[in-house]
């Protein structure tokens, strides 16, 4: 039996989620069955999860809130506290570990905040010296001098503003850690992903990568060639970032996220990768789909593989897990698994269906 960590929301959010769910799939009996055990760790709206490299730690985004906090299991089903729910950005919607797990770095929807956070030995979650403002607003807000002119942490919007129309808001949504130390994030509502690096107890800018107006980088995933794919949610495309000898990065590709897909109608949500770096998926909220696109050459461009039913209602989160896809069914209060073609990692019939509350993000244990 595998055991996963469901993250949704609550009512705070406008769900039925009561906190960090409990998820099993048991493949003993033939085809692999998918139960929803219950809540792990009762907290408000947590959706998203993220865990620690080596400790049996978990963080969890607790959208509704603005605030993160860890949890560290305390049984087989059950997840206890690390510590206090520390502050956010508004409607933080993302979280990512460093891989040497001192780090915890958090994207904000609501007001584009990137926030950076220190972790202690035990998984803990390390708050800024309360007796020290202005390296509080270093550490959360990504600024190396917090007497920087300008909104700790914000982006600003590269293309200008037609005449009549309101400006552009900046919304952070996702942060992957870079082979080279660095962190790349999405901001959705500027068309960026943005290059930080580690200084001090915060982050400074290194560049900007523009993607063309209106397209909606949301989420990323980083291939085992180097290269960096991003699903946008606006455009329905995956675009393929390359970085250049002296370190910037740049547009490699662009495709299509579907073949089917109608911009304005769907919006593409998570991009994961299967364990052989061959095959990405992507799942479209609007029609209900699943798309596998097939990665070229050295992951330097992806092309459209095949589409299948995901068998949910609006597929918030998906990720692969032993030849099967597991995708979580926001709107329909389910999560689905979803069979892959042995050999081409193509999306094939729904072999299973859970209920679960308002499923934003499966994480598996450890």
């Amino acid at each position: 039996m595998t055991r996963f960590w469901v993250g949704g929301y609550g009512d705070d959010m406008d769900g039925d989620a009561e906190g960090i769910g409990f998820l099993s799939v048991d493949e003993g009996r033939g085809a692999s069955t998918l139960t929803y055990r219950g809540t792990a760790a009762p907290v408000s709206s947590p959706s998203w999860l993220a865990q620690h490299p080596t400790l049996d730690v978990v963080y969890a985004a607790l959208e509704g809130s603005a605030a993160v906090q860890a949890f560290a299991r305390s049984g087989e089903a059950t997840l206890r506290p690390l510590g206090r729910p520390v502050d956010a950005g508004k409607y933080v919607c993302h979280l990512a570990v460093s891989p040497d797990g001192r780090m915890l770095i958090a994207s904000c929807y609501g007001d584009g905040r990137v926030i950076r956070y220190g972790l202690g030995a035990d998984g803990r979650i390390v708050p800024a010296a309360p007796d020290r403002a202005a390296a509080l607003r270093a550490a959360l807000f990504g600024e190396s001098d917090a007497e920087d002119a300008g909104e700790p942490g914000a982006a600003s919007d590269p293309y200008p503003t037609p005449t009549g129309e309101e400006p552009r808001v900046s919304h952070a949504h996702a942060a992957v850690f870079l082979p080279d130390g660095r962190i790349a994030t999405t901001d959705l509502g500027f068309d960026l992903v943005r290059i930080w690096r580690s200084a001090g107890t915060g982050l400074t800018l290194d560049h900007e990568v523009v993607l063309p107006r209106g397209t909606g980088p949301r989420h990323m995933v980083m291939h085992p060639s180097g290269h960096l794919h991003v699903v946008t949610e606006y455009s329905c495309e995956v675009f393929t970032l390359a970085s250049a000898r002296d370190g910037s990065w740049g547009l490699a590709s662009a495709t299509t996220a579907s073949p089917i897909a109608q911009v304005g109608f769907d919006t593409p949500a998570e991009l994961a990768l299967s364990r052989d770096g061959h095959t990405l998926y992507t799942a479209l909220r609007g029609s209900n789909t699943v798309s596998a696109l097939r990665v070229r050459g050295s992951g330097e461009a992806v092309e459209p593989l095949a589409l299948a039913d995901s068998g949910v209602d609006w597929p918030r989160h998906h990720l692969v897990h032993e030849g099967v896809l597991l995708v979580a069914g926001q709107r329909s209060g389910t999560i689905s698994a979803i069979d892959l073609d042995e050999r081409t990692g193509a999306p094939r019939d729904v072999r299973h269906t859970t209920s679960a509350p308002t499923p934003t993000v499966i994480l598996p244990t450890r």
